[in-house]
């Protein structure tokens, strides 16, 4: 999210996280003041290579309930930002896939993550707007719940309906490119129509 209105819009529909990007070199950068929002929704700073003092400065001055790193952090940087994170912000690491995927090197990252991320590999960081093959998660050796991301629009619902079917511990689902009507500015028919499918995923009627 970029744009105070279509900030404070989109809270209206209660999402459960809102990102905003701390990337100087996205076209979804963030650098202003985030608009008053629900307790309920999760603000999510997402940072690539950055540094611990900054993650903790933009938490601290922006609130943040959760941090997404997007970058190379190793496990001995997610272990240190931890520490200089209060308990309830939550840490979430971002993992790229294509066709395959090797699981283990998750394994030292489930002590200082809160949740992994999965999205698809491309030439940026994020926000590439493709997906990759869900059929590598059938691998997925942990209980550690994940966000599933990763060019899923409106035409992906009825393939995350079948991923949550499974017995894969998928926390939430990440959507942005494809509900963008620019960077950073989203589409909040879409956003609507796409909350309303998940909620009727999870209506046992």
């Amino acid at each position: 999210m970029k744009y105070p209105d279509n900030i404070l819009e989109l809270g209206t529909l209660l999402p459960d996280y809102m990102g905003f990007i701390f990337w100087e070199k996205s076209a979804r950068y963030f650098d202003g003041i985030i608009p008053e929002l629900p307790k309920s929704i999760k603000k999510t700073g997402v940072f690539v290579n950055e540094s611990v003092a900054t993650i903790v400065q933009k938490v601290e001055l922006h609130d943040l309930q959760a941090v997404q790193l997007h970058g190379k952090e190793s496990v001995a940087f997610c272990a240190e930002l931890k520490k200089s994170l209060l308990n309830h912000i939550e840490i979430i690491k971002v993992f790229s896939i294509l066709d395959t995927f090797d699981f283990a090197v998750l394994e030292p990252f489930e002590s200082v993550c809160d949740y992994f991320l999965f999205d698809t590999k491309g030439k940026l960081p994020g926000g590439n707007g493709t997906t990759f093959d869900w059929k590598v998660l059938e691998k997925y050796p942990s209980s550690k719940p994940f966000f599933l991301s990763g060019g899923i629009g409106l035409e992906e619902m009825d393939a995350v309906h079948e991923i949550l079917k499974t017995n894969l511990p998928v926390h939430a689902i990440d959507v942005n490119s494809k509900f963008e009507i620019e960077p950073g500015l989203k589409n909040i028919s879409f956003c609507r129509d796409a909350l309303q499918c998940v909620s009727t995923f999870n209506d046992p009627q």
